[in-house]
């Protein structure tokens, strides 16, 4: 009999799993909190501003260049090893770099091998979240039964938002406890060697997980792919990597936008203070934790698609509320930002969207491929077009490019229930 309940294995599983995330993920988007302190000190100080915090921008970004290469590699293993193996490998691979960030020397005392070392490391950050990501989901979603695939594959989610939540806090407690010379000193290093701790902390963690089921039982019933998996997902899976991609760049832009980039793009296009820019997100990160869970259970209630389309309709009103908001003087600041950041929670629908799209056996291939070559190609370009188009177009930018990102999501929904009606 198929079971229908989480039992307390499922639920130590998805707990471990979302604190591993956790950790992981903050040692990722910490970057991105520090980008102006970084840009000063990674490039000559006789560059603009607006230039050397480009390149910071572009630096990040190439993390998610990188990041179809952990992706494809960690997934081809992934479906013929095991999930868990490549699981933990993610970590270690995240944990390493994010400490040598923390201990770089800087432009002053190396010249030109600051930024070179900085992008080097970044680079193979890019390389191990392109394998955690899509093996976290695809581990959570094949322990639990599949009326609670909504929620499991949610609870992950919200547990790497937690660490981008995690990495809010860390920068405003840096911007507000330590005056700014102190920060361009030593502050900024705090967050990137911390986070080391928090890496090798996460792959113990990650020796408590078992194998999933499903892997076993296809392992069991030598049912394991015998050719390249990427092969046949590109063969075979064509349409479901289309729409992955898609719904990945929905994703992509309400996470990098509205979450990872506004607090520094307000701080320079509305003259809104660090402090004030940090608490905002921190609301906001804590109310995408939550985001995430409820539609999580909304999933497993009404579906991926009915769940995917409202919430893509309650982030446009978000969005557009957020900066509307801003670019009349902010008076409601802080509270349409969380509400923002409960809109974004709609991402905690994607991952189940691409999980049900391909099956067991070349599903971490199929769902990593997809999901990593649109963040390469979205989360590469977006921090350099929105630094780009908000210093030219106006504050707004930003609210519209997530708006045509969020467009394309409810495409995708309405698309998938159509086929579900077909007969």
């Amino acid at each position: 009999m198929t079971k229908t309940r989480l039992s307390l294995q499922d639920i130590k599983t998805l707990a471990l799993a979302g604190l591993g995330g956790a950790l992981e993920f903050y040692d990722f988007v910490i970057f991105v909190f520090f980008t102006k302190t970084l840009s000063g000190l990674f490039f000559p100080p006789d560059m603009p501003p607006w230039l050397a915090q480009l390149q910071v921008y572009g630096i990040f970004a190439s993390g998610y260049v990188a990041r179809p290469i952990g992706g494809i590699v960690m997934a081809h293993f992934g479906d013929l090893l095991g999930r868990k193996k490549m699981f933990t490998l993610s970590v270690l691979l995240m944990a390493l770099p994010t400490l040598l960030i923390g201990a770089l020397p800087v432009y002053a005392q190396i010249g030109i091998a600051a930024p070179l070392l900085l992008l080097l490391l970044r680079i193979t950050q890019g390389i191990a979240i392109g394998g955690e990501v899509p093996a976290a989901w695809v581990f959570v979603a094949e322990h639990v039964p599949p009326n609670r695939v909504g929620f499991a594959c949610a609870s992950l989610t919200s547990g790497l938002t937690l660490g981008i939540l995690l990495g809010s806090l860390m920068a405003a407690s840096i911007y507000t406890q330590m005056d700014p010379a102190n920060v361009l000193v030593y502050g900024w290093r705090i967050p990137f060697l911390v986070g080391g701790v928090f890496g090798f902390f996460a792959v113990w963690l990650r020796g408590w997980l078992r194998e999933t089921p499903v892997f076993e039982a296809m392992k069991a019933r030598k049912e394991l792919n015998t050719e390249i998996p990427l092969k046949t997902v590109l063969k075979s899976h064509l349409p479901a990597v289309v729409r992955s991609m898609l719904v990945t760049w929905m994703l992509t832009a309400a996470i990098m936008v509205l979450i990872l980039m506004t607090p520094t793009l307000i701080q320079a296009q509305f003259k809104v203070s660090a402090a004030d820019a940090f608490l905002g997100n921190n609301w906001a990160s804590l109310c995408l934790v939550i985001g995430c869970l409820v539609y999580g259970l909304v999933v497993d209630k009404i579906g991926e698609a009915r769940a995917l389309l409202g919430g893509c309709g309650f982030l446009l009103i978000a969005n557009y509320a957020l900066y509307t908001d801003l670019v009349s003087g902010g008076a409601n600041f802080f509270v349409y930002y969380a509400l923002a950041g409960f809109a974004v929670g709609v991402v905690g629908v994607v991952p189940t969207v691409m999980v049900n799209a391909f099956p067991p056996a070349i599903r971490f291939s199929g769902l990593s491929f997809s999901y990593n070559m649109a963040y390469a190609i979205f989360g590469a370009l977006t921090p350099p077009l929105i630094s780009y188009l908000s210093s030219h177009l106006g504050g707004l930018a930003p609210a519209h490019y997530v708006a045509i990102a969020t467009g394309v999501g409810m495409l995708v929904s309405l698309r998938l229930l159509f086929n579900r009606r077909k007969p």
